[in-house]
């Protein structure tokens, strides 16, 4: 169900305000470009910085544009674990095809504490991808703790951002081969993928869908010259989507392309003007 090339959406805003009819057309945009799969009120999608009415918005268009096409995931995580159940809850009320969850962040729990937290969650009933990104959380699940969530009902995969590449393996031998794995890390994908990955939710693929989803195809079809060639154009647009902190250099680029306004919410600022400078430069190589 989950595979290839999964654009972690940023939301657009106009005056402050979710902008759905724009969201609209970008999930649109994006499954017509090719990607896979779509995550709603990630990271990338300043999920935190939404009311609940407005997650729930952002959820609910995303699902009805995607009109199942391509799965739905929904970033749904949160510090409390009784709010991360109810957000489980909405989504699935939402008509989400699964949930995003990163383990509580701030709280710093102990492996035993998030075993508990996703345990909460799985009752829920809805499929769950975890999200291990120690450098946002500051707790890193390990390998071991992972194989114990994963005996949960309905606990499907990670989304994978530590950097570490030796996780895939390690994750592998605990977890079985049947439990997914997507990078979180656009620029280790290819030898995420190389090592037993199925995929990438990636932050370059909101503004090269399609180049990201001919990479991420090529990978699957085995063919392994035209995905390192592919990769390789895509390199200099995966730092500079990082140029600042993300999703100011995608909404700058997607801007300059008339998806959606140059808006965020606080604390995230637009790009700076040397990020827009390495967009530019970026989006040029990568389309050439």
């Amino acid at each position: 169900m989950v595979f290839g090339s999964i654009p972690a959406l940023v939301t657009p805003f106009q005056d402050g305000k979710v902008d759905i009819p724009a969201f609209s057309r970008f999930v649109e945009w994006q499954i017509a470009s090719g990607s896979h799969g779509l995550v709603p009120c990630g990271t990338t999608g300043e999920g935190v910085t939404l009311e609940p009415d407005e997650q729930r918005a952002v959820i609910e268009t995303c699902v009805q544009q995607a009109k199942g096409r391509v799965p739905v995931i929904a970033g749904t995580g949160a510090p409390a674990t009784h709010r991360a159940v109810a957000l489980a809850q909405m989504a699935r009320e939402a008509g989400a095809d699964a949930v995003l969850v990163a383990p509580p962040w701030y709280n710093k729990p102990s492996q035993l504490g998030i075993i508990a937290h996703f345990k909460e969650i799985a009752k829920v009933g809805i499929p769950i991808i975890i999200y291990n990104v120690p450098s946002r959380t500051l707790v890193d699940i390990l390998p071991e703790t992972m194989g114990e969530i994963a005996k949960f009902p309905n606990v499907i995969g990670v989304k994978d951002a530590t950097g570490d590449l030796d996780r895939v393996a390690a994750q592998r031998e605990i977890c079985g081969a049947e439990f997914l794995q997507l990078s979180g890390e656009d620029a280790t994908a290819l030898a995420f993928n190389q090592r037993g990955g199925l995929g990438c939710i990636s932050v370059t693929a909101n503004v090269l869908p399609q180049q990201c989803a001919d990479f991420q195809n090529a990978m699957r079809a085995g063919n392994a010259e035209l995905a390192i060639a592919l990769d390789a154009k895509l390199k200099t647009a995966h730092r500079a989507m990082f140029a600042d902190p993300s999703p100011a250099p995608a909404k700058y680029a997607l801007s300059k392309m008339g998806k959606m306004n140059n808006e965020l919410r606080l604390p995230m600022l637009p790009a700076s003007q040397n990020a827009q400078i390495l967009v530019n430069q970026a989006m040029a190589a990568a389309l050439d």
